[in-house]
């Protein structure tokens, strides 16, 4: 029989707390749990190992033996015998009584060296032979959305496991963002809560603007004649056409801001965000002779 170190097992320090032991332990007993490894010899073994271990260090008798004799368990009984002895001794002559007992449970395959030094049984999952509850996977799902879907708050049913699970998607959501759906996710084990549903959203792009945040941006041509001498335009916002002034002598780049012609901002019910447009002049192409002579004709007046 090999020497067993439960502070490895559960990769944890020797000096490690109560509160560490249970961290460390709950961990393990979820990541090798049967339930969620069906069919897997490897992680079965890792869970009796795990458990074992917990048995002994959240135990704090099984501990300090443990901690006592640790390699030279083979002895345990030897120095528990002589222990006994000499406490019985004390008794006698104190007149006191003395009783023990161990947590009882359900048994289950433990090592040799466990048999070795604490006798065999011990609890099914954790000390006092009480059964620990898991809290159930988290679950991830994928969800692709246009961004004109996402410009108002809308409801969609989605199946996960088989299951139909309704949600509202507020408006203003953005692309990679993560909302979490508590307690759609995997089923509690022994009786723990059930995990998370986390729902990822992929925002395609369909449109002619570009969004950062809650602002879009756009870019669009104006006649020549328009940069000059100025005049009314359409431009094309997420709701519609609008009107919109040029003013004379417009630069190539301006850049114009649309007030609230953004997007929604997440779930701020009637905020949005602007929208801007960024002016490239549009350069005639193929003049006819009339048109060519009138720009040689404002290029003799000097106009710059």
């Amino acid at each position: 029989m090999d020497f067993i170190d439960y502070y490895k097992v559960l990769g944890v320090d020797n000096k490690a707390s109560t509160d560490e032991i249970k961290k460390a332990y709950r961990k393990l007993a979820r990541k090798y749990h049967p339930d969620l490894n069906p069919n897997d010899s490897e992680a079965e073994k890792n869970f009796k190992r795990v458990n074992e271990a917990n048995e002994v260090l959240s135990d704090p008798e099984k501990r300090k033996k443990y901690d006592e004799y640790g390699k030279d368990w083979q002895h345990a009984e030897e120095f528990e015998k002589a222990r006994q002895s000499r406490s019985q001794h004390a008794r006698q002559n104190t007149g006191s009584g003395y009783t023990y007992s161990r947590s009882g449970g359900s048994a289950q395959d433990f090592s040799d060296f466990f048999e070795s030094m604490f006798g065999g049984g011990g609890a099914g999952f954790g000390s006092g032979g009480q059964r620990v509850r898991f809290r159930g996977q988290d679950y991830n799902a994928e969800l692709k959305l246009y961004l004109k879907d996402v410009y108002t708050t809308q409801k969609q049913t989605l199946t996960v496991n088989g299951k139909n699970i309704r949600l509202t998607i507020p408006a203003g959501v953005e692309d990679g963002q993560t909302i979490k759906i508590k307690g759609h996710g995997g089923p509690g084990i022994e009786g723990g809560p059930a995990g998370d549903l986390y729902i990822t959203f992929s925002i395609v792009n369909n449109t002619t603007f570009k969004r950062d945040g809650e602002n879009l941006y756009k870019t669009i041509e104006i006649p020549l004649i328009k940069a000059v001498l100025g005049g009314e335009i359409q431009v094309e916002t997420l709701t519609g056409r609008v009107k919109l002034k040029v003013a004379p002598g417009t630069d190539n780049g301006t850049q114009v801001k649309l007030k609230g012609k953004g997007f929604p901002k997440y779930k701020k019910e009637g905020q949005f965000g602007d929208l801007y447009l960024t002016y490239v002049v549009k350069m005639p192409k193929n003049l006819t002779p009339e048109q060519k002579s009138l720009f040689e004709s404002l290029e003799e007046t000097n106009l710059t």
